[in-house]
């Protein structure tokens, strides 16, 4: 069992998995404009390590429709990796890739067609591959992920997965919260990683923590 405490992490390896936020959504950014030939801005308004049962509160509730696109991590680091939307953030990222009109409001119901989609397990892909790929960069670890699973569901069952596979091991996840768009709208996407204690370890050891 790792003696890594969340508890009572300091203020210098929070820092450390901030920055890991800050680098990923640099790589995301530039892998998202490069997909949609548009140049798409990305910032990191929020990093926080959160119990799982919290998590859900910040897309807005357990019952709140959201996007998850989910992958198993392997090798040097083990655990789980996911990327969320609400169906407005959602919508508007497909509607930039298929260079569809964006709606004035794009909240409501709303049934994605098999191309979008496509499209959305596409820019799912290509954000969460950008934040991994940083990581294995920034630690020198060998990082690799399973196919990605998409669900569309209540924020409540996506979550309860990584919580129910990893909850004997450890109760926290790290939450990066990313902005993204352009000069007229922007909307907030979320990155979760679930490594275990171990991996958590792994990461801050191969930094000099």
């Amino acid at each position: 069992m790792s003696d890594i405490d969340f508890n009572k992490i300091n203020s210098m390896e929070f820092d450390v998995l901030r920055e890991i936020g800050n680098i990923g959504a640099g790589n995301a950014t530039t892998a998202l404009s490069q997909m949609i030939n548009s140049k798409i801005d990305m910032k990191v308004p929020n990093v926080e390590l959160l119990e799982f049962k919290n998590l859900a509160d910040i897309v807005g509730g357990a019952d709140r429709i959201v996007v998850g696109i989910l992958f198993t991590l392997e090798n040097d680091i083990d655990g789980m990796m996911m990327f969320m939307m609400d169906m407005p953030a959602s919508r508007y990222l497909v509607n930039i890739l298929l260079g569809n009109p964006q709606p004035d409001d794009l909240s409501g119901d709303y049934e994605f067609s098999e191309m979008e989609l496509s499209a959305l397990s596409e820019i799912g892909n290509i954000i969460a591959g950008a934040y991994l790929s940083s990581l294995s960069t920034l630690t020198n670890l060998t990082i690799t992920s399973s196919i990605p699973y998409m669900a569309i569901d209540m924020a409540g069952a996506i979550l309860s997965v990584p919580a129910i596979e990893f909850g004997k091991i450890g109760d926290k996840a790290l939450l990066i919260e990313t902005e993204f768009g352009d000069k007229e709208k922007s909307v907030n996407g979320y990155f979760i990683l679930i490594p275990t204690l171990n991996s958590y370890k792994a990461i801050l050891n191969s930094l000099g923590l």
